[in-house]
């Protein structure tokens, strides 16, 4: 019984300490990010040559018109190129991007990846490029974004991570979908930057210094989050990545329940991936190499999605309340330490979202939190052979 008694207590600790931990992080990196600052440089700027790469599977409903609005960009037209990588996309469509002054690099894989395609067109194109950017097919950049980030290339940094925004909030799981990212833009971004460390990549409205990526990028062959395994590339070799709030390229937001299950559970997969991966392998370089940002990388992927989070944590405090209180059962943690770290969790996130989502349409929008943390929960357990093949996520049909 004794035995027994260690093992519950253990594991009881265990659990709290893994959730505890979990909101910790998130709380300190949540307060630091209040305090991100801009960086500018001053003067006169060069003008680098930017290759703007844009893989396209299957987004025949909107590459021709991101393609049209790439090209307007506040930027010396005879400075940067529109790639188009067309994969899977139809004859009128490819007919239509020949007619615009971009480069068209047709592709075609039994099965189809990022990572397969910008290899692909990064092997086709000349050498004359200094940085590259990688968008989504849906992707629309500010007027400015190029100046923006090619101020930050002259100010050093080899990559730098632009502010991915909500394109579109016109449904309940939009908007979810929008606060996710702009929690994780302030979290693992801003927090991130202002602390020291390097800022999370994103799969799109990211920049690189063209040789560098080209190299780093031989090395990739992910189905799935391409952008994780830079990163904890990067990391390794102490690299670091830079934030640029005002750099703001729009994304489409999910609209349906179902895109919001395929899209998650891409998302679960990768992280169980490279936690897998490259946990061991980060906490040698931390012992041994000092290498704080790699380990940061692995430590993030044992983390769980904010909504399982902020969702256990509450279902654990209500359960511990019921034991405590009609149940009359004493338990080794409190029914109080859950309320603090769910208060925790609930302080990080609201210190995260930006005030323009503080409105009744976000409000409404919190009624689907438990459908979507009830489709995250089923997902665990759904996640077999999801990293076999791409998992796409159609783009281009926003409804009012």
């Amino acid at each position: 019984m004794q035995l027994l008694d260690f093992l519950l207590k253990a594991i009881e600790y265990s659990v709290y300490g893994y959730f505890a931990i979990s909101s910790l992080y998130v709380f300190v990196f949540s307060v630091a990010g209040n305090f991100y600052k801009r960086r500018r440089r001053e003067g006169s700027i060069t003008k680098n040559k930017i290759a703007l790469l844009i893989p396209a599977y299957k987004e025949d409903a909107v590459i021709v018109e991101v393609s049209k609005h790439a090209l307007q960009q506040h930027y010396p037209s005879n400075m940067y190129d529109v790639v188009v990588i067309a994969d899977s996309l139809h004859k009128n469509t490819i007919i239509k991007l020949k007619e615009l002054p971009i480069k068209l690099v047709e592709v075609s894989f039994e099965k189809s990846t990022k990572a397969k395609a910008l290899n692909s067109a990064m092997a086709t194109l000349k050498d004359h490029y200094d940085h590259a950017i990688i968008l989504d097919a849906d992707n629309i950049m500010e007027p400015e974004f190029l100046n923006k980030m090619n101020a930050a290339f002259e100010g050093g940094y080899q990559i730098v991570q632009g502010h991915r925004k909500a394109k579109n909030l016109n449904t309940s799981f939009a908007i979810l979908d929008a606060a996710s990212e702009e929690i994780n833009n302030h979290i693992f971004r801003k927090g991130h930057s202002v602390l020291g460390l390097s800022s999370g990549l994103i799969g799109s409205g990211m920049g690189f210094e063209y040789g560098l990526l080209k190299s780093m990028m031989k090395t990739v062959n992910a189905v799935g989050g391409f952008d994780k395994e830079l990163e904890f590339k990067f990391a390794a070799e102490k690299i670091k990545i830079e934030y640029l709030d005002d750099a703001v390229v729009l994304d489409e937001k999910i609209q349906k329940a179902s895109d919001f299950s395929n899209q998650r559970k891409r998302w679960l997969s990768t992280q169980f991936i490279y936690l897998k991966k490259y946990f061991i392998e980060s906490c040698r370089a931390l012992l041994f190499d000092g290498n704080v940002n790699f380990f940061d990388k692995a430590f993030q992927m044992m983390i769980p999605p904010r909504i399982l989070l902020i969702g256990i944590t509450f279902l654990f405090a209500l359960g511990y309340v019921i034991l405590s209180i009609l149940f009359k059962i004493n338990t080794n943690v409190s029914a109080d330490l859950w309320f603090i770290n769910l208060g925790i969790t609930v302080i990080a996130f609201l210190l995260a979202i930006p005030k323009t989502f503080y409105n009744l349409e976000t409000l409404k929008a919190i009624f689907s939190l438990p459908s979507a943390f009830i489709r995250m929960t089923i997902l665990l357990f759904k996640l077999k052979g999801a990293n076999n093949k791409f998992i796409h996520t159609a783009h281009g049909t926003i409804e009012n």
